[in-house]
């Protein structure tokens, strides 16, 4: 019987947990990897085109960091949920490192609490600091995104 538990574990670490290399980095909350666009549960990193109010690129910056993060590193992402816009909403990791607590902690994106308190900690210990978006007094991606629609 516990051979049967450890067969079955093993298929479904296969089926949801799929390690790979990255491909690509659409901004700084999403990636693309093997024809399947992720975005990073519970973080909101800037917007590619978004500039805090002193002129610092916050998006281009997050971009450019999730990268660094994940280069020459194996990606593995374990899907959570899907967005309204038909990407997987996943945990990733790079190396083994959280790819979301990473971005959050360097300021690069902050904790998006409307669906997850998980990485809360990391951006309280970022603000605290005046890492990234945290010492540009930098618009919530959230926020910046509203703005620009209207």
């Amino acid at each position: 019987m516990r051979l049967w538990r450890q067969y079955i574990l093993a298929i479904v670490l296969l089926v949801f947990v799929v390690p790979v290399s990255a491909q690509s980095i659409t901004d700084g909350d999403t990636l693309k990897l093997n024809g399947t666009t992720y975005r990073l549960w519970g973080i909101d990193a800037p917007e590619t085109k978004q500039d805090c109010p002193d002129g610092w690129p916050a998006g281009r910056l997050a971009t450019t960091r999730l990268l660094a993060l994940i280069q020459g590193k194996t990606v593995v992402c374990e899907a959570k949920d899907t967005d309204r816009y038909g990407r997987t909403v996943a945990i990733c990791w790079a190396g083994g490192e959280d790819l979301g607590a990473l971005m959050v902690r360097s300021g690069m994106a902050w904790a998006f609490v409307r669906y997850s308190r998980d990485y809360v900690s990391q951006e309280a210990t970022a603000q605290a600091e005046g890492l990234g978006v945290h010492g540009h007094d930098c618009t919530p991606a959230w926020e910046w995104r509203t703005q620009q629609r209207r």
